[in-house]
This record gives structure tokens, sequence and C-alpha cells, in this order.
């Protein structure tokens, strides 16, 4: 048996004790991982740099690709470092860092897109309102707004977790740090149920009522968004409105669904594979499909990412051409 102070690492889970199995999620996980950063990389330089972009909608995407880029580099980076060197470790002050961020990114990300929700709310229900409601001042205190109570959150659930006497090992059924994992490793009944129960009261009051609200909000919102689009006369309106909002209400029924079941599931139904599949959908797979769902769809931006790669293929081509129509310099002896 051992405490808290005396812990230096936590082991992680390790997916298999096969070498060629271990190469194989390695190479799975670093494609899902270049996948989402060069599609999040795109969009966020596409925005930055297209000022026909520079909008609400897109600004929050923008903010949205780089809470994912945050959230994939903080889990799956170290799940890769332990996979190519046959590893599980992670330090105690790695452990901490890895929650806090995890918190932090996670919890901004769903109140952006509870935001999101309304500026797409907004400019279906109220498009002649549009400019009024969001412009760009609201649209800064709104992704302050979500960014800063993502931080507050992670600052209470990094400090709880970590105040609490750990006397059952050191071993994690999870494959990066996440708080129900530790909580397992708690003393005694009483340190667990009083995370658990302040994560209870994170999901009712501070991780919402705004959870809470955030949630009946997107739905409320898109309640009135399908009664406007029933309205419009044309199937084409139908389509484009649809295919808009569609993508989103279903990025965060998965995302709430999945990150619910996983910090709020009694322990009695908790299994590693269980843990780890939920904890796959809800860490990876967003961060990986956010931006290929809100960017396949909207033809502005496509053209702004094709007219980026045109414009650097093209530069780069009057470069060699450049280099190649300079003289080389003759030695004479």
């Amino acid at each position: 048996m051992s405490n808290s102070s005396s812990i230096t690492e936590f082991l992680l889970l390790a997916f298999t004790d096969t070498r060629e199995l271990q190469l194989l999620h390695f190479w799975l996980f670093l494609g899902i991982y270049l996948a989402a950063l060069l599609a999040n990389g795109l969009i966020i330089t596409a925005i930055a740099c297209d000022h026909h972009l520079h909008t609400p909608m897109y600004f929050f995407l923008l903010n949205l690709s780089l809470l994912d880029l945050g959230t994939i580099s903080t889990t799956v980076p170290k799940a890769m470092a332990n996979l190519i060197w046959d590893t599980r470790a992670i330090s105690y002050t790695g452990c901490a860092a890895q929650i806090f961020f995890f918190f932090f990114l996670i919890s901004a990300e769903y109140f952006l897109l509870t935001v999101m929700s309304y500026d797409r709310y907004v400019a279906i229900c109220q498009p002649l309102h549009y400019g009024t409601l969001l412009g760009s001042r609201a649209c800064v205190h709104m992704a302050e707004a979500a960014w800063g109570t993502g931080f507050l959150n992670a600052v209470l659930h990094t400090a709880n977790t970590f105040s609490i006497p750990l006397c059952q090992g050191n071993a994690l059924d999870q494959f990066f740090c996440e708080v129900p994992q530790i909580l397992k490793l708690s003393c005694s009944d009483s340190d667990y149920l009083r995370e658990a129960g302040l994560l209870m009261v994170s999901v009712c009051l501070a991780f919402g009522l705004p959870l809470y609200f955030c949630f009946v909000f997107v739905v409320l919102s898109y309640v009135q968004i399908f009664r406007a689009v029933l309205r419009i006369p044309s199937e084409q309106g139908w389509h484009k409105a649809f295919s808009m909002c569609l993508p989103h209400l279903a990025m965060v029924s998965l995302f709430v669904s999945t990150a619910m079941f996983a910090y709020l599931k009694p322990p009695s139904i908790s299994s590693s594979s269980l843990d780890l599949l939920f904890a796959v959908v809800y860490s990876v797979v967003p961060p990986t499909l956010n931006t290929l769902i809100y960017s396949m769809r909207n033809q502005e931006l496509k053209d702004a990412v094709r007219k980026m790669m045109t414009g650097c293929l093209s530069a780069a081509i009057d470069c060699l051409r450049s280099s190649a129509a300079v003289p080389l310099p003759v030695h004479r002896q």
C-alpha cells in the first residue's frame, strides 16, 4: 500500500502486450493525430488569412479548431510515446498537467459548442438582427467566457482530485489520466465520494448549471431553428439549413452523452473495455471529425482552403524557378 505523497508516477492502460499490435496501435494513433493536425491547421490558417471569413461563425469555428488541437495533443502524443517505447509510465506532475489541460479544453469546447448553436439560431431565426446580436465585441466576450469557464473548471477539479490521499497503487485503467480513474485509487470511500460528489455538483451547478442550461439552450435553439426551416418554401433552403445544423447537433449529442457517461456512470457497470471505448469517443473522435463536419458542407471555407493551398503551391513553384534561374558562380583557376 502507498499514499499519494510517495507516488512519483502512474501506470496507464496497456492496449496490448504484443509488440506487433503495439506498433499497429501507434500507427493508427499517428494517422488520427496527423489528420487532426492537418485539418484543424488548415481551417485556422484559412480563417485567419482570408478576410472574407472574418465573421462570427468562422470566428467561433477558429476557436473550436484551437480547442480541438489542444484536446487531442493533450492525450494522443503521450499514448503514442508509450506505445513506441513499450512503457506505461507517466509522471505524477505529467498526470496532473494532463488532467488540468484536458478538463480545461474539453469544458471550454462544450461551452463554445453552445455559443455556436446560438450563432446558428440567430443566423436562421433572426437574420435581420445578426449583426447587432453578434457584433465583434459580443463574439469576443462569448469566446472569453467559454475559455475562462473551462479554466476555472479545470483548476477546481485538478486541485480537488490531487488533494485526495491515494492508497490503492498507481495503475490506471485508461490510456490517459482521467479523474474517475484517479478516484479509484483513493484511500477511503469518503474521499472517493467527495470528488464524485463534486463532479456531480459540477454537472449540476458549476459545469453547469451551465451544463444543464447549455444542453437545454442547445435543444431549444434547434427546436426554433427546425421550426423556422420548415417554413422555408424551397427544398434547397431546407437542405442548406439542415446541412448546417444537423452535423453540429450530432457532434454536440455525441460529445455530451459519452463524456457524461464516462464521468457519471456508477462503478458497478465500469469495465476497462467500456471505459476505453467511451474515452476514445469523447476525447479523440470529436477533435478529428469536428473540422470535417463543419467544413465539408461549407463552400466558402472550402474555397478559402483551396485558394490558400493554390497560393502556397504557386509561391513554392516561383521560388524554385527563381532559384534555378540564378547562374552558378564560375570558379577560375
